[in-house]
Protein backbone atom coordinates (compact mmCIF):
# COMPACT_ATOMS: atom_id res chain seq x y z
CA UNK A 1 0.00 0.00 0.00
CA UNK A 2 1.42 3.88 -1.19
CA UNK A 3 0.39 6.86 0.29
CA UNK A 4 -3.29 6.93 -0.90
CA UNK A 5 -5.49 10.11 -1.83
CA UNK A 6 -5.74 12.53 0.24
CA UNK A 7 -9.41 13.38 1.57
CA UNK A 8 -10.65 16.01 -0.47
CA UNK A 9 -14.65 16.26 -1.88
CA UNK A 10 -17.31 15.08 0.42
CA UNK A 11 -18.05 11.77 -1.62
CA UNK A 12 -15.00 10.66 -0.04
CA UNK A 13 -15.85 11.72 3.58
CA UNK A 14 -19.16 10.41 3.62
CA UNK A 15 -17.98 6.71 4.47
CA UNK A 16 -15.30 5.07 6.28
CA UNK A 17 -12.53 7.36 7.45
CA UNK A 18 -9.28 6.52 4.74
CA UNK A 19 -5.79 7.82 5.50
CA UNK A 20 -4.79 11.12 4.72
CA UNK A 21 -5.49 14.76 5.47
CA UNK A 22 -8.83 16.48 5.48
CA UNK A 23 -9.17 19.48 7.79
CA UNK A 24 -8.04 22.64 5.74
CA UNK A 25 -5.77 24.15 8.27
CA UNK A 26 -4.31 27.16 5.94
CA UNK A 27 -4.48 28.22 1.98
CA UNK A 28 -2.35 27.81 -0.39
CA UNK A 29 -2.00 24.15 0.22
CA UNK A 30 1.33 23.54 2.01
CA UNK A 31 2.58 21.71 -1.25
CA UNK A 32 2.49 24.99 -3.09
CA UNK A 33 5.14 26.30 -0.51
CA UNK A 34 8.70 26.19 -2.11
CA UNK A 35 12.51 26.96 -1.18
CA UNK A 36 12.31 30.09 -4.12
CA UNK A 37 10.02 32.01 -1.90
CA UNK A 38 12.09 31.70 1.12
CA UNK A 39 14.32 34.58 0.05
CA UNK A 40 11.11 36.91 -0.06
CA UNK A 41 11.03 37.19 3.93
CA UNK A 42 13.75 38.47 4.49
CA UNK A 43 13.61 41.39 2.09
CA UNK A 44 9.50 42.05 2.95
CA UNK A 45 11.44 42.07 6.93
CA UNK A 46 13.73 44.95 6.07
CA UNK A 47 11.76 46.90 4.02
CA UNK A 48 11.89 50.52 5.38
CA UNK A 49 7.84 50.72 6.70
CA UNK A 50 6.68 48.61 9.39
CA UNK A 51 3.56 46.12 9.16
CA UNK A 52 0.01 47.58 9.98
CA UNK A 53 -1.75 43.73 10.43
CA UNK A 54 -2.18 42.58 13.96
CA UNK A 55 0.43 41.48 15.16
CA UNK A 56 0.83 37.76 16.35
CA UNK A 57 3.19 35.47 18.16
CA UNK A 58 3.48 31.34 18.21
CA UNK A 59 5.74 29.35 20.12
CA UNK A 60 6.12 25.56 19.01
CA UNK A 61 7.13 23.62 22.04
CA UNK A 62 7.98 20.15 20.13
CA UNK A 63 8.21 18.03 23.36
CA UNK A 64 5.99 15.45 24.70
CA UNK A 65 5.85 12.51 27.26
CA UNK A 66 4.23 10.37 24.78
CA UNK A 67 3.91 10.93 21.08
CA UNK A 68 -0.32 9.98 20.49
CA UNK A 69 -1.07 7.08 17.72
CA UNK A 70 -3.06 9.90 15.81
CA UNK A 71 -0.37 12.90 16.22
CA UNK A 72 0.83 14.51 13.38
CA UNK A 73 3.22 17.41 14.79
CA UNK A 74 6.35 17.25 14.87
CA UNK A 75 7.64 15.95 18.40
CA UNK A 76 10.01 14.87 20.55
CA UNK A 77 9.45 12.49 23.69
CA UNK A 78 14.18 11.36 23.79
CA UNK A 79 15.18 14.68 24.85
CA UNK A 80 16.94 15.79 28.11
CA UNK A 81 17.16 18.57 29.70
CA UNK A 82 20.63 19.64 27.99
CA UNK A 83 18.37 19.40 24.40
CA UNK A 84 15.55 21.40 25.90
CA UNK A 85 17.86 24.44 27.21
CA UNK A 86 19.51 24.37 24.15
CA UNK A 87 16.77 24.83 22.32
CA UNK A 88 14.97 27.46 24.05
CA UNK A 89 18.35 29.33 23.70
CA UNK A 90 18.05 28.92 20.08
CA UNK A 91 14.01 30.52 20.18
CA UNK A 92 15.39 33.36 21.88
CA UNK A 93 17.59 34.22 19.38
CA UNK A 94 15.90 33.64 16.78
CA UNK A 95 12.85 35.87 18.36
CA UNK A 96 15.65 38.75 18.99
CA UNK A 97 16.51 38.05 14.89
CA UNK A 98 12.33 39.04 14.50
CA UNK A 99 12.33 41.58 16.96
CA UNK A 100 15.06 44.14 15.08
CA UNK A 101 13.57 43.83 11.59
CA UNK A 102 12.01 47.26 10.31
CA UNK A 103 9.29 45.17 9.60
CA UNK A 104 8.31 44.43 13.20
CA UNK A 105 10.13 47.82 14.82
CA UNK A 106 7.32 49.43 17.29
CA UNK A 107 4.86 46.29 17.11
CA UNK A 108 3.69 44.53 19.42
CA UNK A 109 1.75 41.25 19.46
CA UNK A 110 -2.47 41.58 20.07
CA UNK A 111 -2.12 37.98 21.05
CA UNK A 112 0.58 35.07 21.28
CA UNK A 113 0.06 30.89 21.39
CA UNK A 114 1.82 28.46 23.02
CA UNK A 115 1.33 25.22 21.23
CA UNK A 116 3.13 22.12 20.84
CA UNK A 117 3.79 19.35 21.22
CA UNK A 118 3.16 19.79 24.88
CA UNK A 119 3.94 23.60 26.12
CA UNK A 120 3.44 22.53 29.76
CA UNK A 121 6.00 19.96 29.29
CA UNK A 122 8.26 22.53 30.40
CA UNK A 123 8.79 23.26 33.87
CA UNK A 124 7.38 26.60 36.03
CA UNK A 125 11.33 27.49 36.09
CA UNK A 126 11.86 26.93 32.25
CA UNK A 127 7.96 28.93 31.76
CA UNK A 128 8.74 31.61 34.21
CA UNK A 129 12.34 31.72 32.18
CA UNK A 130 11.78 31.69 28.89
CA UNK A 131 8.57 34.06 28.94
CA UNK A 132 10.22 36.92 31.01
CA UNK A 133 12.74 36.75 28.50
CA UNK A 134 10.01 36.85 25.63
CA UNK A 135 8.44 39.84 27.11
CA UNK A 136 11.72 41.88 27.36
CA UNK A 137 12.53 41.24 23.54
CA UNK A 138 8.99 41.54 21.98
CA UNK A 139 6.48 43.05 24.65
CA UNK A 140 3.15 41.87 25.33
CA UNK A 141 1.67 44.26 27.31
CA UNK A 142 -0.64 45.15 24.62
CA UNK A 143 -1.79 41.46 23.89
CA UNK A 144 -5.28 40.78 24.25
CA UNK A 145 -5.04 37.14 24.23
CA UNK A 146 -2.45 34.56 25.68
CA UNK A 147 -3.08 30.53 24.85
CA UNK A 148 -1.29 27.94 26.12
CA UNK A 149 -1.87 24.35 25.43
CA UNK A 150 -1.32 21.90 28.23
CA UNK A 151 -1.38 18.06 28.57
CA UNK A 152 -3.21 17.51 32.23
CA UNK A 153 -0.70 14.92 33.15
CA UNK A 154 1.83 17.57 33.44
CA UNK A 155 -0.07 20.03 35.35
CA UNK A 156 0.35 20.76 38.88
CA UNK A 157 -0.90 23.33 41.32
CA UNK A 158 2.75 25.46 40.78
CA UNK A 159 3.24 24.98 37.29
CA UNK A 160 -0.50 26.06 36.53
CA UNK A 161 0.44 28.93 39.28
CA UNK A 162 3.42 29.90 37.26
CA UNK A 163 1.11 29.90 33.87
CA UNK A 164 -1.48 32.03 35.21
CA UNK A 165 1.27 34.63 36.49
CA UNK A 166 3.13 35.21 33.23
CA UNK A 167 -0.23 36.45 31.09
CA UNK A 168 -1.85 32.95 30.43
CA UNK A 169 -5.79 33.95 29.34
CA UNK A 170 -6.53 31.30 27.43
CA UNK A 171 -5.53 27.41 29.06
CA UNK A 172 -6.55 24.84 26.17
CA UNK A 173 -6.44 21.39 28.22
CA UNK A 174 -6.13 18.35 26.16
CA UNK A 175 -8.28 16.02 27.40
CA UNK A 176 -9.53 14.09 24.08
CA UNK A 177 -11.53 11.60 26.09
CA UNK A 178 -12.31 10.69 29.70
CA UNK A 179 -12.10 6.88 29.85
CA UNK A 180 -8.58 5.38 30.58
CA UNK A 181 -8.57 2.60 28.38
CA UNK A 182 -9.77 4.93 25.49
CA UNK A 183 -6.73 7.08 26.14
CA UNK A 184 -4.31 4.37 26.94
CA UNK A 185 -5.62 2.82 23.38
CA UNK A 186 -4.95 5.95 21.68
CA UNK A 187 -1.62 6.78 22.98
CA UNK A 188 -2.04 9.33 25.37
CA UNK A 189 0.07 10.39 28.12
CA UNK A 190 -2.55 11.25 31.24
CA UNK A 191 -5.48 9.29 32.87
CA UNK A 192 -8.95 10.73 33.46
CA UNK A 193 -7.99 11.33 37.35
CA UNK A 194 -5.36 14.28 36.26
CA UNK A 195 -7.99 16.04 34.11
CA UNK A 196 -9.87 16.47 37.01
CA UNK A 197 -7.07 17.52 39.04
CA UNK A 198 -5.55 19.70 36.72
CA UNK A 199 -9.31 21.53 35.77
CA UNK A 200 -10.16 22.07 39.62
CA UNK A 201 -6.67 23.49 40.13
CA UNK A 202 -6.98 25.98 37.11
CA UNK A 203 -11.11 27.03 38.15
CA UNK A 204 -9.22 28.09 41.88
CA UNK A 205 -6.79 30.12 40.00
CA UNK A 206 -9.25 31.80 38.22
CA UNK A 207 -7.82 31.83 34.68
CA UNK A 208 -10.48 33.51 32.56
CA UNK A 209 -11.18 31.26 29.79
CA UNK A 210 -10.50 27.43 30.00
CA UNK A 211 -10.69 25.27 26.66
CA UNK A 212 -11.53 21.41 26.71
CA UNK A 213 -10.42 19.75 23.69
CA UNK A 214 -12.41 16.68 22.68
CA UNK A 215 -11.54 14.06 19.74
CA UNK A 216 -14.76 12.10 17.83
CA UNK A 217 -13.82 8.86 16.83
CA UNK A 218 -10.75 7.74 18.77
CA UNK A 219 -9.57 4.20 18.28
CA UNK A 220 -12.40 2.44 20.18
CA UNK A 221 -14.70 4.47 20.98
CA UNK A 222 -18.10 3.62 20.94
CA UNK A 223 -22.18 5.50 21.55
CA UNK A 224 -21.57 4.81 25.14
CA UNK A 225 -18.59 6.66 25.71
CA UNK A 226 -19.13 9.44 23.88
CA UNK A 227 -22.37 10.34 25.26
CA UNK A 228 -20.20 9.79 28.57
CA UNK A 229 -17.76 12.07 27.63
CA UNK A 230 -20.40 14.81 27.13
CA UNK A 231 -21.54 14.19 30.29
CA UNK A 232 -18.54 14.72 31.68
CA UNK A 233 -17.84 17.96 29.97
CA UNK A 234 -20.97 19.54 30.77
CA UNK A 235 -20.23 18.53 34.56
CA UNK A 236 -17.06 20.72 34.27
CA UNK A 237 -18.35 23.88 32.25
CA UNK A 238 -15.40 24.96 30.96
CA UNK A 239 -15.98 28.07 28.94
CA UNK A 240 -14.88 26.58 25.73
CA UNK A 241 -15.00 22.98 24.34
CA UNK A 242 -13.23 21.97 20.72
CA UNK A 243 -14.04 18.83 19.10
CA UNK A 244 -12.39 17.49 16.15
CA UNK A 245 -13.09 14.36 13.99
CA UNK A 246 -10.72 12.03 14.17
CA UNK A 247 -8.47 11.71 10.81
CA UNK A 248 -5.22 9.70 10.46
CA UNK A 249 -2.67 11.64 8.28
CA UNK A 250 0.04 9.69 6.77
CA UNK A 251 2.56 10.58 9.55
CA UNK A 252 0.89 8.82 12.19
CA UNK A 253 1.28 5.48 13.85
CA UNK A 254 -2.34 4.36 13.14
CA UNK A 255 -1.20 4.78 9.57
CA UNK A 256 2.35 2.97 9.77
CA UNK A 257 0.20 -0.13 11.23
CA UNK A 258 -2.90 0.23 7.91
CA UNK A 259 0.08 0.47 5.98
CA UNK A 260 2.02 -2.66 7.38
CA UNK A 261 -1.67 -4.65 7.57
CA UNK A 262 -2.13 -3.59 3.53
CA UNK A 263 -5.80 -1.70 5.04
CA UNK A 264 -7.23 1.64 3.19
CA UNK A 265 -9.74 2.28 6.06
CA UNK A 266 -8.74 3.24 9.27
CA UNK A 267 -9.68 1.29 12.17
CA UNK A 268 -11.86 4.26 13.75
CA UNK A 269 -15.49 5.64 13.76
CA UNK A 270 -16.66 6.62 10.05
CA UNK A 271 -17.42 9.95 9.37
CA UNK A 272 -21.08 9.87 9.67
CA UNK A 273 -20.94 8.29 12.98
CA UNK A 274 -18.48 10.82 13.76
CA UNK A 275 -20.60 13.59 12.40
CA UNK A 276 -23.21 12.46 14.14
CA UNK A 277 -21.83 12.50 17.68
CA UNK A 278 -20.44 15.90 17.27
CA UNK A 279 -23.96 16.98 16.21
CA UNK A 280 -25.31 15.37 19.64
CA UNK A 281 -22.47 17.19 21.48
CA UNK A 282 -23.58 20.35 20.35
CA UNK A 283 -27.16 19.64 20.73
CA UNK A 284 -26.51 19.04 24.05
CA UNK A 285 -24.30 21.39 25.20
CA UNK A 286 -26.73 24.32 23.68
CA UNK A 287 -29.20 22.58 25.82
CA UNK A 288 -27.01 23.39 28.64
CA UNK A 289 -26.14 26.82 27.69
CA UNK A 290 -23.06 26.97 24.97
CA UNK A 291 -23.38 28.64 21.91
CA UNK A 292 -21.17 26.82 18.78
CA UNK A 293 -19.15 29.42 17.22
CA UNK A 294 -17.36 27.62 14.83
CA UNK A 295 -17.09 24.20 13.05
CA UNK A 296 -15.42 23.01 16.00
CA UNK A 297 -16.32 25.38 18.95
CA UNK A 298 -19.10 25.99 21.60
CA UNK A 299 -18.85 28.72 24.29
CA UNK A 300 -20.50 29.38 27.56
CA UNK A 301 -20.58 33.19 26.85
CA UNK A 302 -19.86 34.23 23.19
CA UNK A 303 -19.93 37.62 24.44
CA UNK A 304 -16.88 37.34 26.69
CA UNK A 305 -15.30 33.99 25.38
CA UNK A 306 -13.55 34.50 22.26
CA UNK A 307 -10.52 33.18 20.59
CA UNK A 308 -8.85 35.87 19.31
CA UNK A 309 -5.50 33.96 17.76
CA UNK A 310 -8.27 32.19 15.33
CA UNK A 311 -10.18 35.34 14.64
CA UNK A 312 -7.10 37.23 13.72
CA UNK A 313 -5.38 34.95 11.89
CA UNK A 314 -8.55 33.66 10.04
CA UNK A 315 -8.73 37.88 8.73
CA UNK A 316 -5.05 37.93 7.50
CA UNK A 317 -2.89 38.88 10.50
CA UNK A 318 0.57 38.51 10.60
CA UNK A 319 2.25 36.07 12.92
CA UNK A 320 6.07 35.29 13.90
CA UNK A 321 6.80 31.41 13.93
CA UNK A 322 9.18 30.11 16.62
CA UNK A 323 10.83 27.22 16.83
CA UNK A 324 11.01 23.86 15.06
CA UNK A 325 8.92 23.04 12.19
CA UNK A 326 6.55 26.57 13.21
CA UNK A 327 4.37 27.78 10.48
CA UNK A 328 3.98 31.81 10.46
CA UNK A 329 2.52 34.53 8.15
CA UNK A 330 4.08 37.76 8.17
CA UNK A 331 3.08 40.06 4.88
CA UNK A 332 1.30 38.13 2.88
CA UNK A 333 3.99 35.65 2.86
CA UNK A 334 3.24 32.34 4.71
CA UNK A 335 6.27 30.53 6.05
CA UNK A 336 7.66 27.15 7.65
CA UNK A 337 10.84 26.56 10.02
CA UNK A 338 13.01 23.74 9.48
CA UNK A 339 11.49 20.30 10.38
CA UNK A 340 14.59 18.84 12.87
CA UNK A 341 15.18 19.87 15.66
CA UNK A 342 18.98 19.53 15.66
CA UNK A 343 19.21 21.57 12.40
CA UNK A 344 17.02 23.73 13.52
CA UNK A 345 19.14 24.80 16.52
CA UNK A 346 22.57 24.42 14.74
CA UNK A 347 21.34 27.04 11.94
CA UNK A 348 19.98 29.55 14.78
CA UNK A 349 23.05 29.17 16.33
CA UNK A 350 25.07 30.00 13.34
CA UNK A 351 23.13 32.95 12.38
CA UNK A 352 21.84 31.28 9.13
CA UNK A 353 18.40 31.33 8.52
CA UNK A 354 15.79 28.92 9.82
CA UNK A 355 12.75 28.77 7.24
CA UNK A 356 12.64 25.88 4.83
CA UNK A 357 10.01 26.83 2.77
CA UNK A 358 7.48 30.01 2.01
CA UNK A 359 5.10 31.29 -0.19
CA UNK A 360 4.45 34.69 -1.59
CA UNK A 361 0.88 35.11 -2.10
CA UNK A 362 -1.17 37.25 -4.33
CA UNK A 363 -3.95 39.13 -3.79
CA UNK A 364 -5.93 36.51 -4.89
CA UNK A 365 -4.66 34.00 -2.91
CA UNK A 366 -5.38 35.94 0.36
CA UNK A 367 -8.85 36.74 -0.50
CA UNK A 368 -9.31 33.24 -0.83
CA UNK A 369 -7.55 32.08 2.06
CA UNK A 370 -9.93 34.40 4.20
CA UNK A 371 -12.85 33.13 2.85
CA UNK A 372 -11.95 29.32 2.76
CA UNK A 373 -10.65 29.77 6.63
CA UNK A 374 -13.95 32.09 8.00
CA UNK A 375 -16.50 29.53 6.06
CA UNK A 376 -15.47 27.18 8.86
CA UNK A 377 -17.03 29.88 11.54
CA UNK A 378 -20.02 28.65 9.98
CA UNK A 379 -21.15 32.59 9.20
CA UNK A 380 -20.07 34.45 5.95
CA UNK A 381 -21.06 38.46 5.38
CA UNK A 382 -20.47 39.56 1.76
CA UNK A 383 -19.46 42.86 2.90
CA UNK A 384 -16.55 42.06 4.35
CA UNK A 385 -14.91 40.47 1.52
CA UNK A 386 -16.42 43.42 -0.43
CA UNK A 387 -14.91 46.49 1.47
CA UNK A 388 -11.59 44.51 2.15
CA UNK A 389 -11.12 42.91 -1.12
CA UNK A 390 -13.66 44.80 -3.79
CA UNK A 391 -15.32 41.12 -4.29
CA UNK A 392 -18.30 40.30 -4.92
CA UNK A 393 -18.58 36.84 -3.41
CA UNK A 394 -22.23 36.30 -4.27
CA UNK A 395 -21.85 36.89 -8.04
CA UNK A 396 -18.72 35.14 -8.10
CA UNK A 397 -19.63 31.96 -6.41
CA UNK A 398 -23.27 32.22 -7.01
CA UNK A 399 -23.48 28.34 -8.64
CA UNK A 400 -22.03 27.07 -5.43
CA UNK A 401 -24.03 29.10 -3.88
CA UNK A 402 -27.07 28.25 -5.55
CA UNK A 403 -26.39 24.57 -5.42
CA UNK A 404 -25.45 24.86 -1.56
CA UNK A 405 -29.21 26.82 -1.34
CA UNK A 406 -31.25 23.99 -2.75
CA UNK A 407 -29.25 21.36 -0.79
CA UNK A 408 -30.36 23.17 2.10
CA UNK A 409 -26.41 23.89 2.83
CA UNK A 410 -26.80 27.19 2.99
CA UNK A 411 -29.37 30.26 4.13
CA UNK A 412 -29.07 33.36 3.02
CA UNK A 413 -29.74 36.37 5.58
CA UNK A 414 -29.37 39.86 5.09
CA UNK A 415 -25.31 40.56 4.62
CA UNK A 416 -25.18 36.85 5.88
CA UNK A 417 -24.56 33.36 4.33
CA UNK A 418 -24.78 30.96 7.23
CA UNK A 419 -24.41 27.06 7.00
CA UNK A 420 -26.48 24.22 7.86
CA UNK A 421 -25.70 22.33 11.33
CA UNK A 422 -24.80 19.05 8.46
CA UNK A 423 -22.86 21.34 6.19
CA UNK A 424 -21.23 23.07 9.53
CA UNK A 425 -20.09 19.51 10.32
CA UNK A 426 -18.46 18.70 7.11
CA UNK A 427 -17.01 22.03 5.89
CA UNK A 428 -13.61 21.34 5.59
CA UNK A 429 -14.55 18.39 2.80
CA UNK A 430 -16.93 21.48 1.16
CA UNK A 431 -14.09 24.03 1.06
CA UNK A 432 -12.43 22.58 -2.11
CA UNK A 433 -14.72 24.38 -4.31
CA UNK A 434 -13.36 27.59 -3.78
CA UNK A 435 -9.50 26.91 -4.32
CA UNK A 436 -8.05 28.59 -7.08
CA UNK A 437 -7.78 25.90 -9.87
CA UNK A 438 -3.39 25.55 -9.96
CA UNK A 439 -4.46 24.49 -6.12
CA UNK A 440 -7.41 21.55 -6.72
CA UNK A 441 -4.79 18.75 -7.38
CA UNK A 442 -2.16 20.33 -4.30
CA UNK A 443 -2.14 17.82 -1.10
Amino acid sequence: MTNETIIKPDRETADETKAGSYFVSNYPPFSAWNEKDVACLPSMLNSPSPGSAPLGLYYHVPFCRKRCHFCYFRVYTDKNSNDIRRYLSATMKELRAYAEAPYLKGRKPKFVYFGGGTPSYLSAQQLTQLTDEMKSILPWDEAEEVTFECEPGTLSEKKLEAIKNFGVTRLSLGIENFDDHILETNGRAHRSKEVFRAYEFARQLGFDNINVDLISGMLEETDDNWSDCIDQVIDLSPDCVTIYQMEVPFNTTIFKSMKEQGKLAAPVADWRTKRRWVDEAYGRLESAGYTVSSAYTAVKNPEKTKFIYRDRLWSGADMVALGVASFGHLGGIHYQNLTHIDQYCETTESEGSVVRRALLTTDEERFVRELILQWKLGVVRPSYFRDKFGIDILARFSEVFEEWRASGDLIAGEDELRLSRAALLRVDSMLYRFFLPQHLDLD
